[in-house]
This record gives structure tokens, C-alpha cells and sequence, in this order.
């Protein structure tokens, strides 16, 4: 048996670590619920009973078998067989397996860091039974010797199940369920000696699980082809308008206004976004800031006074969209260079996540045209979007998360907003689209996008695209715990390679997955009344309660600059945006 030779994954695969602290607020939560509200509740009230049955049987074999696993998955073995994996690696490889390496080195990095957060946050003692190993000073919830156990063993099980080949392939088999029957074993181990409750193992398998999950796709799972910079979204080219011309640069000055978002774009970004426009042309530069009352600044002055070639956006997605609302339709061209928070459209349309080289690499492509959003409702006339629109639990969500958080973590702020509306209860409300019948439904989010993707690539809406002149729409409905994990399991698939993308039934609709906790629908028109006032967000910015919201698509009415095309391989069926020919504003 021998390992096969690793396809690099994309550049793209790697932010997908970020779901670490996604990871993290979801073990904090069910370590929350496992103390708190569920500690009266069978099967978590019966734990106590299961140890002190396995406490009278101790004895004989069993005791010595235990002692043996929890050793094997102690802090100093697991240091010691992961080094000696590593290097046996990288030495018999000759250093061509360091991707391998790195995700089982990072998987058990990662693991334990976790692991530690996660214990700062709960607490919980051990059993109430006579110990048979010291009990260090840490939670008895997760279990660290098991979660470290599923980090290693159950990372060598991936990497022989990925990345071993032979003539025998039932030795990699069962090489691959005897590494992954450890971890089992050590979380019975741990039981038996009184040293966790049953359901602190289950946490410890979780962690090891979701850091392999994690791990696994960012590092040894291959990127999906793209073929062209822009290519996650649209038809085919020769559906739409023809081919847009690129940037001129014949000396002949232009003018630029520069929206500015004070705290994303500091002084040093700001001066080489000025270096970067002076390289393409525009040689006119106006700067105006964003405010609280004025979230684009004074672009609708600056671009009434002068004739304007390009707007740039130093800022995160609400910026974007308060810039696209007013440039939606006048065939002025918008340039991001994404600096906020989310910076969702940026992601979806797979700018670089550098602020200054996403608008290098834009500037240096074509202009294309994206559909945007026009959403009404009760206590607002009307706004337009870039990215989503939606109502309950992600719209608190935003809404909860202070800015002054954000600031320190980034997005990570919105995850420890989550958990704390994870109990907020169910929406009553109905729904219709393009003007067909009403479906009343229950729902605790519902979200209507233009493009599909979250932080780390999460596909939220798969069949999003920002040029296919449809909204998507999903409504999340989990119940309970194995509601949310069935919810956060479909999501989590859809990233994987190969995974086909189903299309509209008729009237839109999809159907439900993941059990009933998802499901979706496509129009373009969607109108949603709630039974009672719901919080609402728009890209990321909350815009009060309200029991209607609507929205409409608004087909490539807003020109933008994307990074130059690629080459197409040979039977790629790669969506391009609607390229645009720049003489040509949307509408004229």
C-alpha cells in the first residue's frame, strides 16, 4: 500500500478555516445546554447512574485495557505520535507529502485549541464516582483525551482512505476502521475510570470530528475548477451580451470618486488605493468618508456635479450596498476594494480578500453586469441589495453583534451573536412568489439571495448567481439540536466536490432538505408577511421590524468590475457574468 501523490487544493480552500470559530461556538453552546437546560433532562440525567454501574464493575482486564487507552491518548502520546507521523511523512516522502502533514499536524493543533476555549466557557465537574487517573484542572465537558484521539487516528484514518492506493484495497479498509475504532474505545475508557460523563465523550468526539471536517477540505480535498476569475455565477457567454471592452488607458484623464469607510480603510490602504488608480487613469481622484447618517458618503453629490468614469468602495458589504443603490441603473462602474467585515459580494465574486489587490486584479479585468435586489416594506420605502436580504434569526443575529466586536474579531463576532439567539423562537409567516399562491409556513430565518456563499465558502443559497436575473430563497427551520446539526451537515456536503445542484420545481419551489430544517425556493418577485414584527437586515445592516418584506430582482443593473477572464479547459461548463459593453449604461 502506498500514498497516492496529493492534488494541490486551491487558494480558495484555505478561509474555509475559518469555520474554526464556528466550531468553537457550537461546542460552547452545547456545552451550555448539556449544564444548563438540559442537565434535568433524560439522557443527560441518567449519566450519573451509567458511571456508577460502570464503578461497581471495575476489575480484571477491563481496568488494565483502560488504563493502556487512556495513556495512548494522553497529552504526551498524542505530542509524541503526531511528531512521529509528521516526520515519518516528510522524511519516506522526501517532503512531498507537507500537505499531509500540515492537516494532521493542524488537525491536532486545532482540535485542542478549541478544546481550550471551550472549557474556559463551561464548566462542568467530573463524575461523582472514585477516579482512577488524576483528573487535570480543566471541564470535565469535552473530553480532550477523546477529541485529541479522533484529531490523530481519525486524521491517519482520512489519510488512508484519500490518499492510500494498492492491489489490496480491503488492507486499507481495514486499516481504516481499526484506526477509527480507537477513538471509540478511548471514549469508553474514559467512562469506565470516572473520568467524564457519556455525554462529554459525545463532545469530544464532536470536536475531533468537525476539526477533521474542517481541516480535510481546507487542506487535501482538490479545488473545484473554475475557469474563469468571475465564473462562479452567470450562463454561458454567448447567451448573454456580448463581450466587454477592457480598461482604456489612451492618457485622456478620468475621474474617480473614492467612498471611504474610515475604520476598514486606515491611512496606509488608502494611499495605495490612490497609487492604484493613478497606474489605471484616473487621474482625478475625489475622496468622500461614510458617516453614521450617510453610509455612501456624498457619492450622490459627487456624481451629480462631474461626469464620473469609475466609483471605488473602501468599505464592507453595507457601504457596497448604499453605493450600489444610487449607482444601480446610471451605468457608472463600481470598483471594490473589500475592507469591512463580511465582505460577502467581495468573496462571491471571488475578489482577492486583500483590499488593494482585489482592485489591482479588478481594475486589470472588464466590467460585467450584476442584477441587484429592490426590497420594500413597513417602516422604510424602499433600498436595494447586493448580496441578501433577510429576517429573523440572521437579522438579530447582525443586529446583536456590536460594532466594537467586530472591529476585534471580524466576522467571528457575528458566530458569538448566534449562539445567543440559537432559543429565539419561531416565525410564523407566508410567502409568495412572482404573484402565485400563498404558502404559509414556519420558519426561525429566511433569506433572500442574490449571491449564494457565506464566510468560508458556505453554500447558504447553492443555486445563487448574481447575473441569473432570479432571487433565491431559503427558510431555515431546524427543531432542536439534531435539527440544527441535519441543517449544518447538508450545508457543510454542499461544499464538497461533485455535489450537483437540484433546479426549481415548478412555481419555484425545491422542496425541503436536511429533514424539513431547509428549504428552498427561486423568483423573481417574493413577497413575505410575518404574524408578528420580525428584526430585518439588508447586507449585513439591520433595518428595524416589520411584518412585510419584499423584493424584486433588478436584471445587470449594476456595472462592476471583475478580474480578468482565464482560458476555458476543454469541457468545463463554466457560468460567466454578463459582460458588458461599456457604451452601453443598463436601460439605455
Amino acid at each position: 500500500m502506498r500514498l497516492e501523490r496529493s492534488a494541490p487544493a486551491g487558494p480558495g480552500r484555505l478561509p474555509v478555516l475559518w469555520l474554526l470559530p464556528l466550531q468553537t461556538a457550537l461546542m460552547v453552546g452545547v456545552g451550555l445546554m448539556v449544564t444548563g437546560p438540559l442537565a434535568d433532562q433524560w439522557p443527560v440525567a441518567a449519566e450519573d447512574g451509567i458511571s456508577r454501574s460502570l464503578a461497581a464493575h471495575r476489575g480484571g482486564p477491563a481496568t488494565s485495557f483502560s488504563e493502556w487507552l487512556s495513556l495512548l491518548a494522553g497529552t504526551q502520546s498524542i505530542t509524541a505520535l503526531t511528531a512521529l507521523a509528521v516526520a515519518a511523512m516528510l522524511v519516506f516522502s522526501r517532503g512531498r507529502r507537507l500537505r499531509e502533514a500540515v492537516f494532521l499536524a493542524g488537525a491536532v493543533a486545532a482540535q485542542s485549541a478549541v478544546f481550550l476555549l471551550v472549557t474556559l466557557v463551561v464548566e462542568r465537574s467530573r463524575p461523582h464516582v472514585p477516579p482512577l487517573d488524576s483528573a487535570p484542572p480543566t471541564s470535565s465537558f469535552p473530553s480532550g483525551h477523546v477529541g485529541a484521539s479522533v484529531a490523530l487516528f481519525g486524521g491517519l484514518a482520512v489519510l488512508a482512505a484519500l490518499r492510500a492506493r494498492g492491489e489490496r484495497p480491503w488492507l486499507r479498509q481495514a486499516l481504516v476502521a481499526a484506526l477509527l475504532l480507537i477513538p471509540l474505545l478511548v471514549a469508553f475508557s474514559r467512562v469506565y475510570r470516572g473520568m467524564h460523563h457519556p455525554s462529554d465523550v459525545v463532545g469530544g468526539l464532536l470536536n475531533g470530528s468537525c476539526t477533521l471536517l474542517v481541516m480535510t477540505h481546507a487542506l487535501l480535498l482538490p479545488a473545484r475548477p473554475r475557469p474563469l476569475a468571475h465564473a462562479a455565477f452567470g450562463a454561458d457567454p454567448a447567451e448573454r451580451l456580448p463581450s466587454a471592452r477592457p480598461a482604456r488607458h489612451d492618457g485622456a484623464p478620468r475621474r474617480a470618486v473614492v467612498v471611504r469607510h474610515p475604520h476598514g480603510c486606515g491611512a496606509e490602504l488608502a494611499e495605495r488605493v490612490r497609487d492604484i488608480l493613478r497606474r489605471h487613469g484616473y487621474a482625478g481622484q475625489v475622496w468622500t468618508e461614510t458617516t453614521a447618517e450617510h453610509a455612501a458618503g456624498g457619492l450622490a453629490q459627487r456624481i451629480a456635479e462631474e461626469d464620473t468614469a469609475l466609483v471605488v468602495v473602501c468599505g464592507g458589504d453595507g457601504t457596497v450596498r448604499a453605493c450600489a443603490d444610487l449607482l444601480a441603473g446610471t451605468g457608472i462602474p463600481l470598483a471594490v476594494a473589500p475592507c469591512g467585515t463580511g465582505n460577502l459580494l467581495a468573496r462571491n465574486l471571488q475578489l482577492p480578500a486583500d483590499p488593494a489587490a482585489a482592485l489591482e486584479a479588478a481594475l486589470s479585468g472588464e466590467t460585467a453586469r450584476i442584477d441587484v435586489g429592490r426590497v420594500r416594506g413597513d417602516g422604510f420605502g424602499s433600498a436595494r441589495f447586493t448580496v441578501m436580504a433577510g429576517a429573523g434569526f440572521d437579522a438579530a443575529m447582525v443586529g446583536d453583534a456590536s460594532e466594537r466586536v467586530k472591529e476585534r474579531l471580524g466576522w467571528a463576532a457575528y458566530v458569538l451573536s448566534a449562539v445567543r439567539h440559537l432559543g429565539d423562537p419561531r416565525m410564523r409567516l407566508s410567502i409568495r412568489l412572482d404573484g402565485g399562491p400563498v404558502r404559509e409556513r414556519r420558519a426561525r430565518m429566511v433569506v433572500i439571495g442574490n449571491v449564494g456563499s457565506l464566510q468560508g465558502g458556505l453554500p447558504l443559497l447553492p443555486d445563487a448567481r448574481p447575473d441569473s436575473g432570479r432571487l433565491e430563497v431559503v427558510l431555515l427551520d431546524p427543531r432542536g439540536a439534531r435539527g440544527w446539526l441535519a441543517a449544518a451537515g447538508h450545508l457543510t456536503a454542499r461544499m464538497l466536490p461533485g455535489r450537483a445542484v437540484p433546479g426549481p420545481g415548478p412555481g419555484g419551489e425545491y422542496g425541503t432538505v436536511a429533514g424539513g430544517a431547509l428549504e428552498y425556493f427561486s423568483a423573481v418577485r417574493v413577497d413575505i408577511r410575518f404574524a408578528r414584527p420580525q428584526p430585518r437586515e439588508l447586507d449585513g445592516d439591520g433595518i428595524g421590524t416589520g411584518t412585510r418584506l419584499s423584493a424584486q430582482v433588478e436584471p445587470g443593473a449594476l456595472r462592476i468590475w471583475l478580474p480578468p477572464r482565464t482560458p476555458h479547459t476543454p469541457g468545463e461548463q463554466g457560468r460567466t457574468a454578463a459582460a458588458d459593453p461599456a457604451a452601453h449604461p443598463v436601460g439605455g
